[in-house]
């Protein structure tokens, strides 16, 4: 089984002060791990990047924030496009007829922000019929307050982003170490075949 790994919305505007508190310093350091994996088994990689269209915004097409993160240059993707809505599955392309056109039943997710787009492509995978993973540790997301002012750190919503898609049978949660082992795995499977 193919399996793809879907990079999303890893933009230098993440690093503005704008967004407040993040957790997960280590998700530059594990999404790097994952695309080591990706390229040294030759597995497609894809890269969406967020075209913000609201006015101000650190994603702002045009803008310097809107271009990817350093720890993307030089990556070789199968495919690489815009959205300015949470899913990447309602991107310029249509992820869901791409996959499908390459075979690839199965996708494994990381990027920013955790709740926002990571959470809403990993639900609409799944609703879609794909085998969706995400490499919980290779996302960040940032503090937010809700309509009464109470504010839920990005730690907590994170763990609440792993409930929603692990209790719900969108995706399933891995770490980065499991996904790089059952990568590690399957190339061992491919190479000696039974």
């Amino acid at each position: 089984m193919t399996t793809a790994l879907v990079v999303i919305d890893v933009q230098r505007g993440f690093d503005d002060p704008y967004w407040g508190p993040r957790n997960n310093p280590d998700a530059e350091e594990n999404i790097a791990a994952l695309l080591d994996g990706w390229r040294a088994t030759g597995r497609p990689v894809v890269l969406v990047h967020h075209d913000s269209l609201t006015p101000g915004s650190p994603l702002a097409a045009g803008t310097p924030g809107n271009g990817f993160a350093a720890i993307l240059d030089g990556v070789e993707a199968a495919l690489t496009f815009g959205k300015n809505v949470n899913s990447a599955f309602h991107g310029e392309i249509d992820l869901d007829a791409w996959l499908r056109e390459h075979d690839i039943e199965a996708v494994v997710l990381v990027g920013i922000q955790t709740n926002m787009c990571v959470e809403t492509t990993a639900r609409v995978g799944g609703n879609l019929g794909h085998r969706v993973t995400v490499a919980i540790d290779a996302t960040f997301t940032f503090d937010l307050a809700g309509p009464d002012g109470a504010v839920l750190t990005a730690e907590e919503l994170t763990r609440a982003t792993a409930v929603n898609l692990h209790g719900g049978g969108f995706a399933r949660i891995a770490t980065t170490t499991e996904v790089l082992a059952e990568l590690g795995q399957a190339s061992a499977s491919r190479a000696n075949p039974a």
